[in-house]
């Protein structure tokens, strides 16, 4: 029965990434399935999911920062480079504490443009990713949520050099930017929680290959089942090398 339930709550959490415990437990007992709190909790541990929600140390605000509105609200989104976004991610290594982990996404495509790993929270790993992505292309629109490290002077300016539009999320809104949100679902599922990583040469080597095999050989439903690598560059044209550094 415990396999049956972790199915159930797999296929309720992927389409609906912002259901937590008690939304999950409501959804077992509508079933038929007499479960309390408590053991979805720890079904929804062993899987290795939380609710999309602002996570803890990724997305800390700063007083003092300008904060940017959200602009995605009533775009269509219909082709590449039209809006890019980017977010942070926690993972944990195993008997190595926490690594955080940052990526530029465009929004169309899901195509991971850049990203960057670093073992604190500051700015600049943010900043390197933004930058290696601005080496090929740029976007109109960049969205992230309204963490220090995207409002910082440095990130910002970034941004503004390039004539890039500025967009955030509204304030405890990360359903605003969930594409990456999904992004880190894939990355989470199909190589971490597999993998478990014991140092950070193996994570750094691990998630070079995930990115490569995310952008080039996964297909995506929402694409009708195309890679992003071939919507983002369309025509058969010859993709850059996959993960700009």
């Amino acid at each position: 029965m415990n396999e049956t339930y972790k199915q159930i709550v797999l296929a309720k959490y992927t389409e609906c990434p912002y259901y937590g415990r008690p939304k999950l437990t409501a959804h077992l007992r509508q079933m038929g399935h007499p479960v309390n709190p408590k053991r979805v909790y720890t079904i929804m541990k062993n899987l290795g999911i939380s609710a999309i929600y602002a996570k803890p140390n990724t997305s800390i605000p700063n007083a003092q920062h300008a904060v940017y509105p959200y602009l995605l609200k009533d775009i269509e989104i219909t082709r590449p480079n039209q809006v890019w976004c980017a977010d942070i991610t926690y993972i944990r290594v195993k008997g190595g504490g926490f690594m955080y982990l940052v990526a530029v996404m465009d929004w169309h495509s899901r195509y991971v443009l850049s990203w960057e790993l670093s073992n604190t929270m500051d700015r600049w790993f943010c900043v390197d990713a933004l930058q290696s992505a601005l080496a090929y292309q740029k976007p109109e629109i960049f969205n992230t949520d309204q963490g220090s490290q995207f409002t910082s002077e440095d990130f910002v300016n970034v941004l503004k050099k390039n004539d890039i539009q500025i967009s955030m999320d509204g304030k405890g809104r990360c359903i605003d930017n969930v594409r990456i949100e999904r992004l880190w679902r894939s990355v989470k599922y199909e190589d971490i929680f597999l993998q478990q990583y014991t140092s950070v040469n193996e994570l750094y080597a691990g998630v070079t290959r995930y990115f490569h095999h995310y952008n080039t050989q996964r297909p995506h439903q929402a694409l009708g089942y195309k890679t992003p690598e071939s919507i983002y560059y369309p025509k058969n044209k010859l993709a850059k090398e996959l993960i700009i550094r």
